[in-house]
């Protein structure tokens, strides 16, 4: 093999379109540009987003929103498995999570979901518990007290 014998792989390379080079190529006069307008200008260019003088998309819709729903509850969440370290409490409190870091915020109440299983016996106080958080609960020995959360107004799906 030479060094004039490399050509590179067929399709690598496209073939620059030949403009302005009379009627019989094909891309003669306007040399692809179409007849007159801004586009067809030399020198054309025009800033990212402009719309040829129409209101732009980015000025057509409101600005994002941060807080949508300002009135939604925030829960702080524990599942069982996040529990197994208090086996040897006796009341778990949502004072007593607070306290052993297990959530950072109270929030507008304490809900307790089943994810993962509880195998000791203590009586846990919540604002909600979910079905099979309860039934896990109370197969294990314990018990589940709800708490009344005056934040909520009525809206825990108790």
């Amino acid at each position: 093999m030479q060094l004039s014998e490399l050509k590179s792989a067929k399709g690598s390379r496209r073939k620059r379109k030949t403009v302005g080079r009379g009627p019989g190529s094909g891309h003669g006069k306007t040399s692809c540009r179409g007849n007159n307008g801004q586009g067809q200008r030399a020198g054309k260019g025009h800033r990212a987003g402009f719309e040829g003088g129409q209101t732009p998309i980015y000025r057509r819709l409101p600005k994002y929103q941060v807080n949508e729903r300002p009135n939604r509850l925030i829960w702080a969440v524990v599942n069982l498995k996040d529990l197994e370290d208090l086996s040897g409490s006796k009341v778990i409190t949502p004072e007593l999570l607070l306290e052993k870091s297990i959530i950072d915020n109270l929030n507008a109440g304490l809900r307790v979901l089943g994810d993962g299983n509880i195998n000791f016996s203590a009586t846990i106080k919540a604002h909600y518990f979910s079905h099979s958080a309860k039934e896990k609960i109370e197969a294990a020995g314990g018990k589940c007290e709800l708490i009344n959360n005056t934040k909520d107004n009525g809206k825990s799906g108790k």
